[in-house]
């Protein structure tokens, strides 16, 4: 994925014409955080390894190898104690006197577990103790295996020389609160810390019952938090008037008579307002202020925080002028990767991270994040010109780096040694000035039925050459790299779908991330909603946000009364119990409804399907109603629906409902998905209870997007078999006529011509 933090200033610098702050309060320098100076109450955490990013069990192998995995720590904490308990299992192989497993902490020893022979083979779980002064904002825990299984001469890549470590081992941590300084300049913080991998949770406070423009203001903040927060996730909560009694919040304050409002000594709001100050209710907390005189200045503050927050210093600041220009083009979401040009893989990872080094150097994985519509049939693949260089080694016959996406092999390039490429003088000399080579290589990666999240794998793979008994030695000398300047093109690949689609409104909330700025949008929220209604809309816009990594600032919001004003864009259609009015007007389209007290249901037979669901053909993906039946029940469920606008063609309709405000959560929760769900959102229709998804209809009516004319003739006469021989005989038939209407013609000149 592309680097939020740069995005999101490159994008400042092209949309904010013109941004003047004025500075409300003494500008403050951003001092180092200080402990405070009472004593703070301790409070702790726990995270897995796979919470930390490691997804697979720890391999370790060979007399010395080491695994580790991340762990930073928030700006506003300070670590007062933590714990690591590791479980692991070795083999009954290692001598027990030679070996051990190292707990590393920024490649400082923190303790050494033995490996007794009686516990070989077993899993083990032992708690080790780190010490916090080894612990920095930024850290690495590694796990280090020393093995040995003779006294004599050994193998050092020996099979019996293994351990395995489980990623349910857990890091305990206990921290104390650290007092950061009032002044915007730290934003995102302390209301996102990109070093916390946990969801975030972060409450929306309104003074009052807010307009449509407010919440308008409100989704622009909610989706850049989405954004930064990513792969994590992040829940919105909404309180009217009262401030949360613990931690961070944002609140939005659109009157000129809020300065002493629960306790906030605010600035006089004399325009669009943004302010950092403390939570009254707790110490270390802080509260984001968006504040206005009416509804326009406040939308105003809050797209000058998202698109502009890193030229504020101070702890207010008033925005004197905002002019947002350049508006966004489809499919130029930051974090989707272009269609309409190469793009380098240095665009997409820095470039750090694309060297590598050791005969085991494990995977160069780049996040690939493809725009949702891509049509794919009948296409070869995208082009991916390859650039890498490598150490070649002396004499090998296996080395060879391997190309994968998504886990599926694509392709194996191999690494000629110095031997096979005939040492020659020029090779020599270059190899004296620069131990690498550099080569390139042509590829196609097939993106039929891929996830729209996905990784472009590289491992480079070395032989390990035996020289014998006791002369075995790993000199670990190789080194691989990706050239940044390699590049993947997707510029041959029309937009164009069928719809409607679940699967890629979950994945990327495709068709309103169409534009990042969703300004093709509109959030049509029920008559008489509150804060469930209100939390699940800035939830849902989160996730928009971490989809396109760019803040929802255009998004319209209103109610069923006047959506025939917003007719000509996609419409989000909130609903909770009966106060939507647009489910009894748009009865007719929705596959689930409440029928004179009765729930309606319709089915098809997609939940019988095993394979995945999504296929380049979308003929392959048709899955109709079969049938449909009413029933009586206490407890109606939650569900998503899609269908085509009844106010436009072409334009969609997403509708998320459940029987009471508090259920809205349920649908909130399956989009976000995890672990706890086995099955995800799919076809036009899927119905929510608890954590169980049911999709129960695909059925695909109209189509977004465009192709070209050539193409579009053939892909439409490839869905219809007869008209496709229809129109052959046809066109055979007129050549056949041209054909002996001309030979008449010939023949009647020659016999004009013989007279």
């Amino acid at each position: 994925m592309i680097d939020m933090p740069r995005t999101l200033l490159a994008c400042s610098l092209l949309c904010l014409g013109s941004l003047s702050v004025h500075a409300q309060a003494e500008d403050a320098a951003v001092a180092a955080p200080a402990v405070a100076s009472s004593p703070a109450p301790q409070d702790g955490y726990q995270l897995t390894f796979k919470q930390l990013g490691k997804n697979y069990t720890m391999s370790l192998r060979g007399i010395e190898s080491t695994d580790t995995v991340n762990f930073d720590v928030r700006a506003d904490e300070v670590v007062t104690g933590a714990q690591l308990t590791l479980q692991y299992t070795y083999s009954p192989a290692l001598l027990s006197d030679l070996s051990q497993i190292n707990i590393m902490v920024n490649d400082e020893v923190a303790a050494s577990l033995p490996l007794p022979k009686e516990a070989a083979g077993t899993v083990q779980k032992q708690t080790v103790e780190i010490p916090p002064y080894l612990l920095t904002e930024f850290n690495r825990v590694g796990v280090q295996l020393i093995g040995h299984y003779t006294m004599q001469c050994e193998d050092p890549l020996h099979s019996s020389l293994w351990a395995k470590v489980s990623n349910e081992s857990q890091l305990n941590v206990q921290v104390a609160p650290v007092a950061l300084p009032n002044d915007l300049s730290i934003l995102p913080l302390p209301l996102f810390d990109r070093r916390d991998p946990r969801t975030l949770n972060l409450p929306f406070v309104f003074a009052g019952t807010p307009d449509n423009t407010m919440l308008e203001a409100a989704g622009a903040v909610s989706s850049w938090m989405g954004a930064l927060a990513s792969y994590r996730g992040a829940n919105f909560p909404v309180q009217v008037q009262g401030l949360p009694e613990k931690g961070n919040a944002v609140v939005l304050v659109n009157s000129g008579e809020a300065r002493q409002w629960h306790g906030l000594d605010l600035p006089a709001v004399q325009g669009p307002t943004l302010s950092l100050v403390g939570n009254p209710n707790d110490p270390h907390g802080k509260l984001l202020i968006v504040a206005g005189r009416d509804g326009a200045e406040l939308k105003r503050a809050a797209t000058a925080l998202v698109i502009g927050n890193r030229s504020f210093a101070g702890s207010s600041v008033q925005i004197d002028k905002l002019d947002v220009l350049a508006p966004r083009k489809p499919y130029d979401a930051p974090n989707w990767l272009p269609s309409d040009r190469p793009v380098r893989i240095g665009e997409l990872i820095e470039g750090r991270q694309l060297n590598v080094a050791g005969y085991n150097s494990g995977m160069i994985t780049v996040p690939v994040r493809l725009p949702p519509d891509l049509f794919n049939w009948r296409e070869h693949g995208a082009r991916l010109n390859l650039k890498y260089r490598y150490t070649p080694q002396q004499a090998s016959t296996n080395s060879s780096l391997l190309v994968s996406f998504n886990d599926s092999f694509i392709q194996s390039m191999p690494l000629p040694s110095v031997e096979s490429m005939g040492a020659g003088e020029s090779l020599l000399a270059a190899l004296k000035t620069d131990d690498s080579l550099a080569r390139e290589v042509k590829l196609l990666l097939p993106l039929d039925a891929v996830a729209l999240q996905s990784r472009l794998q590289f491992r480079f793979m070395y032989d390990y050459i035996k020289q014998g008994e006791c002369r075995d030695i790993i000199i670990d000398n190789m080194r691989g790299a990706i050239d940044p300047e390699s590049t993947l093109d997707l510029s041959g690949y029309d937009h164009f779908m069928a719809m409607p689609n679940l699967g890629v409104f979950k994945d990327s909330g495709f068709p309103f991330t169409r534009l990042a700025d969703l300004s093709q949008t509109a959030v049509v929220l029920p008559d008489e909603s509150g804060p469930a209604e209100w939390s699940a809309y800035l939830t849902v816009l989160g996730r928009f946000g971490d989809s396109t990594g760019y803040p929802a600032t255009a998004v319209a919001v209103t109610q069923a009364a006047q959506v025939q004003a917003v007719a000509d864009k996609d419409l989000l259609v909130l609903a909770s119990g009966n106060n939507q009015p647009l489910l009894q007007t748009w009865a007719d389209r929705l596959p689930n409804r409440n029928q004179d007290g009765q729930q309606y249901v319709e089915f098809s037979d997609l939940p019988l399907r095993l394979r995945e669901w999504i296929s380049p053909d979308p003929a392959a993906n048709l899955r109709t109603a079969r049938g449909a039946f009413t029933f009586s029940s206490d407890a109606a469920s939650s569900y998503v629906t899609g269908f085509e606008s009844p106010l436009k063609g072409g334009r969609s309709v997403v509708v998320l409902s459940s029987p009471r405000p508090e259920n809205l959560g349920e649908v909130t929760d399956a989009l976000i998905g995890g672990e706890a769900y086995t099955q995800t959102l799919q076809g036009s229709l899927a119905v929510i209870k608890g954590k169980h998804v049911d999709s129960l209809v695909a059925e695909q009516s109209y189509y977004v997007g465009s192709l070209g004319p050539f193409k579009y003739i053939q892909w439409l006469l490839s869905q219809h078999v007869w008209a496709l021989l229809v129109l052959t005989l046809v066109g055979v038939g007129l050549i056949s006529a041209v054909g002996y209407l001309w030979l008449r013609a010939l023949a009647r000149r020659r016999l004009n011509e013989g007279e």
